[in-house]
């Protein structure tokens, strides 16, 4: 009796078991719900088979099993609750509340640039845009809310939607709104800027542009990060400021000017941009950065030409930062003149540098701002840097030997890896005289450099539209 009793008790304790295992299964293989919220663009207007090649289609296949993605795209949508076809009265707005998602991608905006919508933008966008975030915000789910900017418009007309509106408003506002929420954001503006081929009909991505935008999302998703916090670290004095919809935080350092932007999440290693000059100049690389966990740093030495100050002054500012959890090695970005301070720098310091990404960089300083080659030079600033070597006369300045072009053979013999971007119109700081001498000089010393050409462009523009290739470079130079 006692046998067949304790064999019934362990038979229900079995059966009771076997429930809560396959419970636990159940809850474990819940999918994570990702809500592609939009208009024509998410929905996939004039994609051939857009069942299968809109991006939040393509998005569901890279992701794979563990994730379910809906696509809640609504062409014509407005942004604006004044629009012509707010978002806000489509039934996928409410099927995007009720699947209660883990993750929302909202891209909206783009049909608000419309005459008859427009009209709103400057009084209600911000705030309508605030409260579709918080009506996600609310959801039991709590999902990560995440801004996109819209794609480019090719179109010229204003008649339409109109490509000014979205650059001119319709962007700063949603980069205003992740600064006053701490939304996530994406830029998706700059990545299809100099694919007009891919918006046949100049506004609406084909399956080839929809791919690129899918991909950037996935990564997206995928990407690791660490509780990190700097602000502690940095001055009691600091002011914020917004940074492209990103924390900036200004201060004074050695008594000259500092900045720190900090992404939305840190990526694991805690890597940073270390811009030498002209903050916040041409500043798509450093954006598409701060979107992958890196910070962004700034101390201004200017105009010390990377002398014993400058070095000084920097010295302070790394350890600051690195004591505060940055990593040790920084990677160097130097546009124009910022070159010769990334140069030196690494020169003197090489175990604080992982990569150098300079842009159109000054690398001979009888080139520019001396003006002894065939660049139109700058005698005012010449003379600044004669007065932070200590030179009395050109005679002796000419023979200055702590050019990055000169020490273009110690640098090489680091291993750092160096890209650079230039514009082979450049009469300001010609090629020929900077980065083509310094090339050759790295490469025969066995040295890593890498050159991007821009056919026909003078000094300016600097960068990239794009700046996938740099970004991608900065990422590789941590791992």
């Amino acid at each position: 009796m006692l046998s067949r009793l304790f064999f019934h008790k362990s038979f229900q304790c079995s059966i009771v078991l076997a429930i809560c295992f396959v419970c636990t299964q159940q809850v474990i293989s819940q999918p994570i719900k990702v809500a592609c919220v939009g208009n024509s663009i998410t929905f996939g207007a004039f994609i051939e088979d857009r069942v299968h090649n809109s991006y939040p289609a393509q998005l569901a296949s890279m992701l794979g099993d563990k994730y379910e993605v809906g696509n809640f795209g609504r062409s014509g949508a407005t942004l604006l609750k004044d629009g012509n076809t707010p978002y806000w009265e489509t039934n996928q707005y409410q099927e995007a509340l009720d699947f209660n998602p883990d993750w929302v991608f909202i891209k909206l905006g783009t049909n608000d640039t419309k005459p008859f919508n427009r009209i709103h933008i400057e009084e209600n966008f911000l705030e309508d845009y605030r409260d579709l975030v918080q009506s996600f915000g609310d959801l039991p789910s709590k999902p990560k809310v995440v801004l996109l900017l819209p794609v480019p418009v090719f179109r010229e007309d204003t008649i339409a939607i109109t490509a000014r509106v979205v650059t001119d408003q319709v962007i700063p506002l949603t980069r205003q709104l992740a600064y006053e929420t701490g939304c996530e954001i994406i830029n998706l503006y700059n990545l299809m800027v100099d694919k007009p081929a891919l918006l046949p009909d100049k506004v609406h991505p084909n399956a080839a542009g929809a791919t690129i935008i899918a991909k950037r999302l996935a990564e997206f998703i995928r990407m690791e990060s660490v509780e990190f916090d700097i602000t502690a670290s940095l001055s009691d004095e600091k002011r914020p400021f917004n940074f492209h919809g990103f924390q900036g935080y200004d201060f004074e350092f050695m008594g000259r000017k500092a900045k720190v932007v900090t992404p939305k999440k840190t990526a694991p290693g805690q890597p940073w941009v270390w811009r030498a000059r002209f903050f916040g100049h041409e500043p798509q690389a450093d954006i598409a950065l701060l979107e992958r966990g890196f910070h962004i740093a700034y101390c201004d030495v200017a105009e010390l030409f990377g002398n014993d100050e400058s070095m000084k002054i920097w010295d302070g500012f790394y350890q600051l930062l690195t004591d505060a959890g940055l990593s040790e090695k920084s990677f160097m970005e130097g546009m124009s003149r910022g070159g010769v301070y990334i140069y030196r720098w690494l020169a003197k310091y090489p175990e604080r540098v992982n990569g150098v990404y300079a842009d159109a960089p000054v690398l001979d300083l009888k080139s520019w701002p001396g003006g002894k080659g065939v660049g139109t030079g700058s005698p005012k600033v010449w003379e600044t840097f004669k007065e932070d070597y200590g030179f009395k006369s050109d005679k002796k300045a000419l023979k200055f030997k702590g050019d990055p072009i000169d020490l273009a053979e110690k640098i090489a013999k680091t291993g750092i890896p160096m890209l650079h971007v230039v514009g082979d119109a450049d009469k300001v700081v010609p090629v020929a005289e900077n980065t083509a001498i310094f090339e050759e000089r790295v490469k025969a010393a066995g040295g890593n450099i890498q050159v991007i050409h821009k056919p026909g462009i003078d000094h300016h523009p600097h960068s990239l539209e794009d700046p996938q290739v740099i970004v991608d470079f900065a990422v590789k130079c941590y791992e």
